[in-house]
């Protein structure tokens, strides 16, 4: 029995090893894969049970093939994507201050697209459409929402820093006071701001900070395809701010 435990211990840490150079820089394996949820760390989630395992780690934002080109706006859809748009009474309160100039009321899709996970209001696994091969007669998953509320729905039922480890931290909220402003046209853009360097090329800076549309958004800082950087930053922590705004 020993040996047999020795050698399955054995062969998971090198499947690990094998599999994380396999997986670097791409959001297989990643907290971000609904397929095969954070198995880089040797976690074991609960696809199935949290969450519909719809075994394409695409398809939880992007469109499946099949629906390549569809309108996900007619199902209520987020333009592009193929998450849904927040319920109608989600409202947003986001940063605001008296020298902020460029003021939004509502994110841009794109953010969008992260919020309808992070703010805790939608199930996880929740997609305009569903790849073809997936068999829904055979789904029994609880569609649990990324949320740190005391609820059965809610991820933080058992995530809560006792039972598991806790995912308030993940847990964004519709409040967004406390958190950069998002959505709002860049101010370095055509130098229209001393306080803030123009950006490097037409995407946004040489060290992968981007500009999407000439605003900021998540996706500016922050890059789910490569969770090898710690919080999913485009660059490093100390240098992040420097990179728009001129201290």
């Amino acid at each position: 029995m020993k040996c047999l435990i020795k050698n399955l211990i054995g062969g998971t840490a090198l499947a690990l090893a094998v599999m994380a150079p396999l997986q670097a820089g791409t959001i297989l394996g990643s907290k971000h894969d609904f397929t095969g949820l954070n198995e880089r760390a040797g976690v074991v989630a609960m696809p199935g049970v949290a969450f519909a395992d719809y075994g394409n780690p695409c398809v939880y934002c992007h469109l499946p093939p099949e629906k390549e080109g569809a309108d996900t706006t007619e199902l209520g859809g987020i333009p592009g994507w193929n998450r849904f748009q927040p319920a109608v009474d989600t409202v947003y309160d986001l940063y605001d201050s008296r020298t902020l100039n460029n003021k939004v009321k509502t994110p841009s899709p794109i953010s969008l697209l992260c919020l309808s996970c992070h703010d805790g209001t939608l199930a996880v696994d929740m997609t305009v459409f569903k790849p073809d091969t997936w068999n829904s007669s055979e789904d029994a998953s609880l569609h649990l929402r990324l949320n740190g509320g005391n609820s059965l729905m809610n991820c933080g039922k058992c995530h809560n820093g006792v039972a598991a480890h806790s995912i308030e931290i993940k847990h964004i909220g519709t409040d967004l006071q406390n958190d950069h402003p998002i959505s709002m046209e860049y101010a370095g853009l055509n130098a229209k701001d001393i306080d803030f360097r123009p950006p490097d090329n037409e995407y946004g800076f040489d060290n992968g900070v981007k500009i999407y549309d000439n605003k900021v958004e998540c996706a500016t800082c922050h890059n789910v395809h490569n969770p090898d950087v710690n919080l999913l930053l485009r660059t490093g922590a100390e240098r992040l701010c420097e990179t728009c705004h001129i201290k």
